[in-house]
């Protein structure tokens, strides 16, 4: 038989047993009188029936044995239960218990019975319909006053529902733990003191480890699984949201199987009770390692945006109709849907940026970034840095990691300005760029796959560059796949007088002035001028002016040109006298070049290089019929 944990005797099995004593110790006493001793025997009897009487009427399986183990007596419920009773013989305690019990309750019951001890166990009886049930058996011997045993009491009580309850939780926990492996996300269940107490099986893909390794104490203190620079705010923070008994949220770094890390957001919710106890924490993790690239590609697209912010090196249109010009501008229009990579060469001023930004705002890349970088303007020793970004530790300052250029364009346009300064060192890895369309940050050697398009540009001779050794060759045919040159300003002398007048306008703008004409000397010199820092220095000068100006008219100092002009200044077909009047005449010089025509790449607007709804509003502004035009 397997037993249960010690019961205490109830009151009325004391005052039985209190009687019985007592008859004995009369009996006793009265030894030499037989009919005391009869008397006593009946009470004992009397109290014997009485106690039964009372075992029968309990709603719990009783039952009784002797010190050796053989059964002395069960009670009704028992008897009601089973379908026996004592006549059935005295093993009737064993044959009733399920044959897959029956091992562990002899071994149960020879550990109990030699050492006089309580005990319980779980068993399955059978029932009179041969069903199986389960029961918590306990067992407590009786004892004399020299501790003998004297007798073994157990109960049986029924706890098959709370097995079946039990299974059927098992049953929710395996079937809810399936759904919560199948979730993409992490999670975790911690105790109320945030101890891991489940983790489902996301967790256990990405890190690598097993479910007693999450489980340990030591887990959740071990600094090896989570970035070591968000280590310190990760426990202060985790520490202050489990204080505070409501839900919460922290960001941080978790290191992958492979030892990359990851960025998550963990969010903290607790499971209460009735009386608002917390039983559980559920924490839930949501890979944003993609948001926070974004993040650091948006600051680095921000921080290039503020340095180019207050450069107006250029101006925000092409302006200019010249034959030149317009070559160039119908290169930037064939390439610009194009994936290629472009080379623009031209002299220091021409514009070679602006053409770059109109590349990269006609392309499928638009709506991304467009990252400038100055290669000219950067220390040798820091150009790989800035291009390719670095690990922390890389070298002496670098105290955290760094995107690169490159990362902070990956989907847009990277522009190389000054590409013929490119160190010989960081030629090698631009070119591994070009053909792999990969980067390695400085200071790992984990390739970092980036869809970038590039723009370079230079001033110098790079075919001599190459000839000479300072330029890779290799990497100057990956650069020269799709050339532009674009002209000097002093071989689009038709030019000037627009871009004049562009630029008059710009800036008076900005001065808060009104200038509406300009002096025929002026442009005049403006055309028969070299320009050698072509229209950047022709920018800076009409900004000078515009400053200086106290009146309507636009004039300049001759003096403030370097050197004596170079062509006579016939080249001016008609003077200008006022704004409106030059504009009047170009719009119509180009209505008339393009036969009266106003859109489409061979129409006025695009001569002029402006929009055809701007076209069309100074048209009407000036009173000018394109069909009134003269066609030469």
């Amino acid at each position: 038989m397997y037993y249960g944990a010690p019961r205490s005797p109830s009151t009325r099995e004391l005052r039985l047993i209190e009687d019985a004593g007592h008859i004995a110790v009369i009996a006793i006493e009265g030894e030499r009188s037989q009919a005391a001793l009869k008397n006593a025997f009946l009470e004992i009897q009397t109290s014997e029936r009485r106690l039964r009487t009372i075992l029968d009427a309990i709603p719990t399986q009783a039952w009784s044995l002797r010190p050796d183990g053989t059964v002395a007596y069960v009670n009704q419920r028992w008897q009601e239960y089973t379908g026996l009773s004592m006549e059935d013989g005295p093993d009737i305690t064993q044959i009733i218990v399920h044959p897959d019990d029956v091992q562990s309750a002899l071994a149960k019951w020879s550990e109990i019975l030699p050492a006089a001890k309580p005990g319980e166990s779980e068993v399955r009886l059978r029932r009179h319909d041969g069903q199986y049930r389960w029961f918590i058996v306990r067992v407590e011997p009786m004892r004399d006053e020299q501790g003998n045993v004297l007798h073994w009491y157990g109960t049986n009580t029924d706890i098959e529902d709370l097995k079946r309850a039990e299974a059927r939780l098992r049953q929710d926990e395996q079937e809810l733990r399936g759904v919560v492996d199948a979730i993409s996300q992490i999670i975790v269940v911690l105790s109320p003191s945030g101890t891991a107490l489940y983790a489902n099986r996301p967790l256990l893909d990405y890190t690598g480890l097993t479910m007693e390794q999450v489980m340990a104490p030591d887990f959740r203190g071990n600094p090896a699984f989570f970035h070591p620079e968000d280590w310190a705010r990760l426990q202060d923070e985790r520490r202050q949201g489990l204080s505070r008994s409501v839900p919460f949220e922290i960001e941080w770094r978790l290191r992958r199987k492979d030892g990359q890390y990851r960025w998550f957001l963990v969010r903290y919710h607790p499971l209460r009770d009735e009386q608002g106890r917390i039983l559980r924490w559920y924490a839930s993790a949501t890979d944003i390692d993609d948001r926070k690239r974004a993040e650091e590609r948006t600051r680095n697209e921000n921080l290039a945006l503020r340095e180019d912010i207050d450069r107006s090196s250029m101006f925000e249109e092409i302006v200019g109709s010249s034959p030149a010009l317009q070559r160039v501008l119908a290169q930037v229009a064939k390439v610009a849907t194009t994936d290629s990579t472009v080379l623009i060469l031209g002299d220091t001023g021409t514009g070679k940026e602006l053409i770059a930004r109109a590349i990269h705002k006609r392309s499928r890349r638009s709506t991304r970034a467009f990252i400038r970088v100055n290669c000219a303007a950067i220390p040798p020793s820091l150009i790989a840095s800035e291009l390719f970004g670095h690990e922390k530790g890389a070298f002496t300052g670098a105290l955290q990691r760094r995107l690169g250029r490159f990362e902070a364009a990956d989907g847009g346009t990277i522009f190389l300005d000054e590409i013929g300064d490119l160190p010989a060192e960081t030629q090698i890895a631009l070119l591994r760029v070009l053909q792999e369309r990969e980067i390695e940050r400085v200071g790992s050697s984990h390739p970092i796959a980036v869809d970038v398009r590039v723009l370079a540009a230079t001033n110098r001779d790079l075919e001599t560059a190459v000839q000479s050794g300072a330029f890779r060759q290799d990497l100057y045919y990956r650069l020269n796949v799709f050339p532009i040159e674009i002209p000097p300003l002093r071989e689009r002398v038709d030019d000037i007088p627009v871009l004049v007048e562009y630029l008059i306008e710009r800036y008076a703008k900005q001065a808060g002035k009104s200038i509406r004409n300009i002096k025929k000397q002026t442009v005049e010199l403006f055309q028969a001028y070299d320009w050698p820092g072509n229209v950047r220095e022709l920018q800076n000068v009409i900004e000078r002016a515009v400053v200086l100006c106290d009146g309507e008219t636009f004039a300049i100092d001759q003096s403030w040109l370097q050197g004596k002009p170079s062509r006579p200044s016939a080249r001016m077909p008609r003077p200008v006298t006022t704004l409106a009047e030059g504009e009047k005449e170009l719009i119509e010089a180009a209505l008339a070049a393009s036969s009266g025509r106003i859109s489409g790449p061979l129409g006025a607007a695009a001569k002029l290089g402006i929009p055809r709804q701007t076209l069309e509003s100074k048209m009407k502004a000036l009173h000018i019929d394109r069909l009134s035009v003269r066609v030469p």
